[in-house]
């Protein structure tokens, strides 16, 4: 499924792309639970669909939520964790 709703998101297809990325951050929760790894990159994905929506204070705060979680699960040098950061300092200036 994510690779569809990068598809969705890069055809624009926004509303397409958030439905299948809260599905999939739903499901992961779940499944694997809130601090997976899985989880974490499906709520990165909701995030930047939302930016793509114009939704900006939604985007940030869940971006937020997962350079949080990421910091604390995987490090503070970690790629993901740094690449959650970048997004927070672009979208807060």
């Amino acid at each position: 499924m994510g690779n569809l709703a990068s598809t969705y998101r890069n055809q624009g297809r926004w509303l397409e792309a958030e439905k299948l990325e809260v599905q999939v951050m739903e499901t992961s929760k779940t499944k694997l639970g809130a601090d997976h790894p899985d989880t974490l990159t499906s709520m990165n994905n909701l995030a930047f669909t939302w930016k793509g929506q114009g939704r900006h204070t939604d985007a940030l705060a869940l971006m937020e939520d997962c350079a949080q979680t990421r910091r604390r699960v995987l490090g503070e040098e970690h790629p993901h964790t740094l690449s959650s950061l970048a997004a927070i300092a672009k979208w807060s200036s």
